[in-house]
């Protein structure tokens, strides 16, 4: 299987070396990633990263991702299957199959259901679009846990805004009281309280949720804004998300609020 892996970022990178490790011939291209993936053949363009690929793996951030498709349909072979790992609005991912299709490229919404640092290529996926179920089967060959939800593009997209309703808004919750029990004086008591109430990992998932809300703010409130979109085309109430909105984009701001 030859996947090709178009931005190596941190969770490009880490896609790269989990498939080259799980048995994979992976080839790169990045622009500006100093760090060569292990185990991966660094192209020194899309074109040639892509031009042998069974799979061309995007993961370069949603305001990149139909420059990257555009040019990876110039030069993927006929029969490969495009699949966008970005963090977009389902809108958005239907935009981009459509584009796919006019090139009779096939195409799927892959959505990423956790950090991937966690668990790197074993991190769970969703998939959607014409291309679902043969990226599913190939993939999951090599062990890597993904679901077909549907042949649209977009339903994964949807699912995972759905997921980060919820976690999001978690986070917000544990930022909140967290903050709130500082200024009183009593931070620790709080988040020993809300770790005993979210079961045996509590502790460290209270961890993950505030390090990562501060550390990756501005991401996830770009991210929250299209989950609040979705819900407007749902005509579902927004009203949580709104105020986690309002959290990430001060956290974006300064790191250190309300207490900086």
């Amino acid at each position: 299987m030859r996947i090709a892996v178009v931005g190596l970022g941190e969770a490009g990178r880490l896609y790269a070396e989990g498939f080259a490790g799980l048995g994979a011939q992976v080839s790169g291209f990045d622009p500006v990633a100093a760090q060569d993936p292990e185990g991966v053949r660094r192209d020194a363009s899309i074109a040639a990263a892509v031009g042998d690929a069974d799979f061309v793996v995007s993961l370069v951030g949603a305001s990149f991702s139909s420059a990257v498709l555009d040019e990876s349909l110039a030069s993927m072979p006929a029969d490969a299957v495009f699949a966008d790992l970005n963090t977009g609005a389902p809108a958005q991912k239907a935009e981009l199959a459509a584009a796919a299709a006019a090139a009779q490229r096939r195409f799927v919404d892959v959505a990423v259901m956790a950090p991937v640092p966690r668990a790197g290529a074993m991190t769970p996926l969703l998939a959607s679009g014409d291309g679902a179920e043969r990226l599913v089967s190939a993939w999951s060959q090599l062990g890597v846990p993904v679901s077909a939800v549907g042949p649209d593009a977009g339903t994964a997209a949807g699912l995972k805004m759905l997921r980060s309703v919820f976690m999001k808004g978690l986070a917000a919750v544990v930022m909140e009281a967290a903050s709130a029990a500082e200024i009183a004086g009593s931070r620790d008591w709080m988040l020993a309280e809300m770790a005993s109430e979210l079961g045996p990992d509590g502790p460290a998932l209270v961890e993950r949720l505030v390090d990562g809300t501060r550390q990756h703010a501005a991401r996830r409130e770009h991210e929250m804004r299209d989950a609040e979109a979705y819900l407007g085309t749902l005509a579902a109430p927004a009203w949580v998300t709104g105020a986690t909105i309002q959290w990430l984009h001060a956290l974006a701001e300064d790191p250190a609020f309300p207490t900086g």
